[in-house]
């Protein structure tokens, strides 16, 4: 996937702010400390989610619409998040005045340990509720949102504290610590799913031809969409078409003297025993990189049978000739004699 870097300042900043408040509500429930921690722990914490929400207009096609994208909040887990962040960012200023007048925060700081996970799970179901990605379509897309941005809050938490607070950058980045391995832990397991799952369709039950061999010629459709433009490869033309120029001279000579790729393949590893011949991306050569390369370089397979050959199964067909009959003698002339007797 290539995302816009709108995309992931939103995610990564809004992130953050959600992790730093909850960092700020865990010092106030274990720690003492003043007002002015408190306030501008939470100015900080409105900074970044109001920089990722800004954020987020860089990446629509229509900024001045987009007050609309609240209004599917019955299905779509964006227009709920749309819906959840201002209201999060509502009561961590509320949080924050609240410490600045000296009122009482407890009701305020459960509101907004509440809206956090919320915005989380919001955030990570965006992505998890596609079903057409495996590798997304899973509960630790979403808990891998909570861990790294809770993460990633405790360790902007310890380094405000170490400005402000020094005696509580030794606890809080022990939580960050404690944050950042549990992410990763989540990281991994997601990883090693991902590595286990097979695909659940291929082109056959695509376009529903149960043919063993179809080829992919053109994306199937007349522009490009989102899957084509987000889950590009995103390589060069230049680099895909690059293949060893030894590969192409070989291939060259095995189509002049009729040799099969097979035979080429075996002749490629006995010619390169100790130094393998590799693609351009470093994979093995094997009969779809041969076959990759002649499609990529426009060079036709060779036919497979030389001028006046035929395959067996073209020699056991029968042949239809047609013979004629010999004529009888005398009888052209009774055909004669006839028609002038008509």
């Amino acid at each position: 996937m290539r995302p816009a870097w709108s995309v992931i300042l939103l995610t990564t900043l809004i992130g953050a702010g959600q992790g730093l408040f909850l960092a700020l509500v865990t010092i106030e429930v274990f720690f003492k400390e003043g007002t002015i921690f408190f306030v501008g722990g939470a100015t900080v914490s409105l900074v970044l989610l109001a920089a990722g929400l800004l954020a987020s207009f860089f990446h629509l096609g229509h900024p001045q619409r987009a007050w609309r994208s609240a209004a599917m909040w019955r299905t779509s887990w964006l227009s709920r998040e749309v819906i959840v962040l201002p209201a999060f960012m509502a009561v961590v200023f509320a949080w924050g005045a609240a410490h600045w007048l000296g009122w009482p925060t407890r009701a305020l700081a459960a509101a907004g340990v509440l809206l956090a996970i919320a915005l989380y799970v919001c955030t990570g179901m965006i992505y998890a509720c596609l079903r057409f990605l495996q590798e997304w379509h899973s509960p630790l897309t979403v808990v891998n949102y909570l861990l790294l941005g809770s993460a990633s809050g405790f360790t902007l938490a310890a380094a405000y504290s170490s400005w402000m607070a020094p005696e509580l950058a030794a606890a809080l980045t022990a939580g960050a610590l404690c944050w950042t391995l549990l992410g990763f832990a989540t990281r991994v397991a997601s990883l090693a799913r991902n590595a286990r799952l097979k695909a659940r369709s291929n082109l056959q039950s695509a376009i529903g031809v149960k043919h063993p061999r179809i080829a992919q010629k053109a994306q199937g459709a007349i522009a490009g969409s989102f899957n084509t433009r987000e889950f590009f490869h995103g390589r060069t033309a230049s680099l895909l078409r690059y293949s060893p120029a030894a590969i192409l001279v070989a291939i060259a000579v095995a189509d002049a003297i009729r040799l099969a790729d097979a035979d080429l393949l075996t002749g490629a590893i006995a010619v390169t025993r100790k130094a393998p011949v590799v693609t351009g991306n470093g994979r093995p050569f094997d009969a779809k990189a041969v076959q990759w390369i002649r499609h990529a370089y426009h060079i036709p397979a060779p036919a497979p049978y030389a001028d006046g050959e035929v395959s067996v199964a073209g020699a056991a067909r029968p042949t239809t000739t047609t013979r004629k009959r010999p004529m009888a003698a005398g009888s052209s002339s009774r055909r004669t004699a006839a028609r002038a007797a008509r």
